[in-house]
């Protein structure tokens, strides 16, 4: 008698649903905020009412985005796909400048220039040259991957653009004498340019050093429990850290080096008038 072996499946063919969460389950996890809550009350931390907005905030925008995503990867029209890819990096722009104290007319299109070109031109090529998906546009991968790089652009330039402003008016004598010994503005202003990138690029560095030995980053997470095999997992998280820290390397520089133009007059002083 012939014993018939089951047949493994291809690790192509393997497709797992992604177990999905109650509303129910949801709404009595969302009780483990107490736990934080009585914490901040208890040391007396100032930021209860805090913590509950953000929490609150946070359920209604992804509870609203939820909805609006489920609508566009339906819908999946290449204007609509990319209107909101850049209304994600208009957004990402204008919280640059409010959380790095910067007047957001004075320096909005230096900064909308960094993140902009910078972010962009990463997505293009991590689309067209790793994903490669039909249609290009396709919303169930543009928008994920642009709000990652977008995501990551703006932490960095609200740290180099803080550490760049902080570092021109401490050394500010240092900055005055390369001037009077002839610098140029970039020149003069390059230490503080260094200054300002190194830590804008530090954290990303520290994840990459540290990425499979320390954690499980979130879109190889999100690829496994969404069915795709590690393998798969883990060359998306590859690529998608590359495009990362390219983007935030050229978003940062190209932010700083537009935005000396608006940041100084005409002597080569910084302008007071761009802070907030």
């Amino acid at each position: 008698m012939c014993r018939i072996l089951p047949v493994r499946p291809n690790e192509e063919e393997q497709v797992t649903n992604t177990i999905d969460i109650s509303y129910l389950s949801l709404a009595a996890f969302l009780g483990l905020i107490l736990v934080p809550v009585l914490a901040c009350a208890v040391l007396g931390l100032g930021i209860t009412k805090r913590v509950l907005i953000g929490v609150l905030r946070m359920t209604v925008q992804m509870a609203v985005l939820g909805l609006y995503l489920d609508y566009l990867f339906r819908f999946n029209h290449i204007a609509v796909n990319f209107g909101w890819a850049l209304l994600m990096i208009f957004i990402a722009n204008i919280t640059v400048n409010r959380s790095a104290g910067l007047k957001t007319s004075k320096i909005f299109f230096s900064v909308m220039a960094g993140i902009f070109v910078g972010s962009l031109t990463v997505i293009a090529l991590f689309v067209f040259l790793a994903i490669q998906p039909k249609p290009f546009y396709d919303a169930r991968y543009l928008i994920p991957v642009t709000g990652m790089v977008v995501g990551n652009c703006m932490r960095a330039n609200v740290i180099s653009l803080e550490r760049f402003y902080s570092s021109v008016k401490k050394n500010e004598k240092t900055f005055l004498t390369y001037l009077l010994l002839g610098a140029s503005l970039r020149e003069a202003a390059l230490p503080s340019i260094r200054e300002a990138v190194k830590p804008a690029l530090a954290p990303t560095l520290s994840t990459m050093a540290t990425l499979g030995l320390v954690s499980l980053p979130g879109m190889m997470t999100g690829q496994i429990l969404g069915g795709a095999s590690p393998i798969t997992a883990i060359k998306y998280q590859i690529a998608i850290m590359i495009a990362i820290f390219t983007a935030i390397t050229l978003s940062t520089v190209i932010n700083l080096l537009i935005g000396l133009r608006v940041s100084f007059n005409e002597y080569h002083m910084l302008r007071k008038d761009i802070f907030r």
